[in-house]
């Protein structure tokens, strides 16, 4: 009978098989914990993440690694240069002369970094409707000059801010302690920031003559197409053998005009910048390290390095005009009449937006590379004025 009408219980093993050996038996509800994993709570954190996690603490211990081992580096580097120059006194020839160095490699590195900004600024001072932004600037010059194009004037602008950083900063400290001393400590207490504007404009003033002639060459390379010119020393020939030396220096003027104003905003506005971040920081500024000082160099670098932009502006456009348009033999005020007569007031402010990026940056890192410096050697780093001094 149970052939023809087989039992439930024969149903049951015909269909659901005894457990194949070496396997266990597994409950109804593994079964659904297998095929469905329990929902995870609005609190749980996600075990998919688990791996990201992971990578991302790896790579986190690795850079701080990285980091120890490169300021441990840092400073055998340091001291072992410190053992070469032994103590150098603070406000001693010396100290200038390291000052300078310092200022040489925080000028010419970074302006050299940035001329692919400095090249589309120039040219759109010159000819505002030649390009339409940055990107398609470098695109529209790279197709048409090589990438080499993009990095047209490197050399001109390597050299002339080398010397002219090297001038500034060297010039600076020592303006600086010649004006303290000249007003004695309570008057360089009470009078700081003019004593911080007098002795910049004269470092500037000195500077720029070292500029100048870079200066030329750098303009007239980036504003014609191709450049005339295939590399400095080729264009101070150029410019010398048809225009005679005085060629080179016929932008001194609004160079000054434009140099001297932005340099007494940059160092006078980060003084003051860097003094107000560590008022508003606890404790002092020897409380802090190498790397939260030079960070505090950086800050009050880049916000002095938007004020330079904006105040200099006017002289940077009139500068890049006089080098590019003005006529052999004409006058500096007559060229000036000129060209202010064919751009007007709003020309003078072309370029403005890539300008105030590339000089925040610029001022940014150059106060960073030479703070960094200034410890390399085993100095303070600039900034944050010292305590009034004690009546007694």
């Amino acid at each position: 009978m149970d052939l023809l009408f087989p039992s439930q219980d024969t149903l049951h093993d015909v269909f659901h098989p005894a457990i194949p050996f070496g396997r266990r038996p597994v409950a109804l509800a593994e079964k659904q914990a297998v095929s469905f994993p329990p929902k995870r709570t609005p609190l749980q954190a996600r075990s998919e993440l688990y791996t990201a996690w992971s990578v991302v603490d790896d790579a986190k211990n690795k850079t701080n690694a990285l980091s120890a081992e490169a300021a441990k580096e840092f400073e055998k580097a340091s001291a072992k240069a410190q053992a070469k120059t032994g103590h150098i006194e603070l406000y001693s020839a010396q100290y200038y002369a390291a000052c300078t160095f310092g200022g040489l490699l925080a000028c010419g590195l970074t302006h050299t970094a940035v001329t692919p900004l400095d090249l589309v600024k120039c040219r759109r001072q010159v000819d505002s409707k030649m390009y339409t932004g940055n990107f398609q600037a470098w695109g529209k010059i790279a197709r048409a000059e090589g990438f080499r194009g993009i990095y047209t004037g490197w050399g001109p602008t390597f050299f002339g801010y080398s010397a002219q950083g090297a001038f500034k900063y060297g010039g600076y400290e020592y303006f600086k302690k010649f004006y303290s001393d000249l007003a004695g400590p309570d008057n360089a207490y009470k009078y700081k920031t003019a004593l911080y504007l007098a002795a910049s404009a004269s470092a500037e003033f000195i500077a720029d003559v070292a500029l100048c002639p870079f200066e030329a060459v750098k303009v007239r390379m980036q504003t014609t197409i191709p450049p005339f010119a295939s590399g400095t020393f080729n264009g101070i020939s150029q410019i010398t053998s048809k225009e005679g030396f005085g060629g080179l220096y016929k932008g001194l003027y609004p160079l000054w005009g434009r140099q001297i104003p932005y340099t007494m905003m940059k160092f006078a506005s980060f003084e003051t910048i860097v003094e107000m971040i560590y008022e508003r920081l606890p404790g002092q500024k020897s409380d802090y390290g190498k790397g939260a000082q030079t960070a505090v160099s950086f800050t009050g670098g880049y916000l002095a390095g938007i004020l330079c932009a904006i105040v200099s502006h006017p002289a940077d456009v009139m500068v890049s005009k006089l080098n590019a348009n003005r006529q052999p033999g004409e006058a500096f005020g007559a060229a000036m009449g000129r060209i202010y007569k064919d751009i007007g007031f709003s020309g003078l402010w072309n370029g403005l937006p890539v300008r105030i990026v590339m000089i925040g940056t610029l001022t940014g890192l150059q106060w960073m590379i030479y703070d960094y410096f200034k410890i390399f050697m085993g100095f303070p780093t600039t900034g944050g004025a010292a305590p009034p001094p004690q009546k007694s």
